[in-house]
């Protein structure tokens, strides 16, 4: 999918949550069954071997599940507990990620995700984490 244009497809970039480490702008596209999140890999994403470093997928996983977290927890901080990552394929600079995911349980101070990298109609990471909600007291 390189050269792709979100923005000609619809998504729209998310200027207010900038991804971590300059790693890019995440873009954001509601679908019937729910937002997904996006983001174009670049050159400098790429490890010796040619492909997209594990770490810039792995940091896009966790900002992204954190903002489905946000929404399940009532917008309350949160923060990351643990993330588990698959990797299923790699991904070359230029492609679009896009990744959809979904809350599977939350209680008053746990929210409990999942998601699915995919480049086109290729499944390339899985992934799964648990959040600890921050709620006033």
């Amino acid at each position: 999918m390189s050269g792709y244009d979100p923005v000609a497809d619809g998504w729209k970039p998310m200027h207010d949550g900038p991804m971590p480490g300059g790693l890019g702008v995440a873009y954001a596209k509601r679908f019937p069954d729910g937002w997904r999140y996006g983001l174009v890999t670049r050159p400098d994403h790429m490890n010796p071997a040619g492909a997209v470093h594990g770490g810039i997928l792995m940091c896009f996983a966790d900002h992204v599940l954190g903002l489905y977290v946000w929404e399940a927890a009532d917008r309350a901080d949160n923060v990351t507990i643990q993330l588990n990552t698959h990797f299923l394929s790699a991904v070359k600079p230029g492609d679009f990620l896009e990744l959809r995911g979904e809350v599977t349980r939350a209680s008053g101070s746990m929210v409990f995700v999942r998601g699915l990298i995919a480049v086109g109609d290729r499944d390339v990471v899985a992934v799964d984490g648990i959040w600890r909600v921050f709620r006033p007291r």
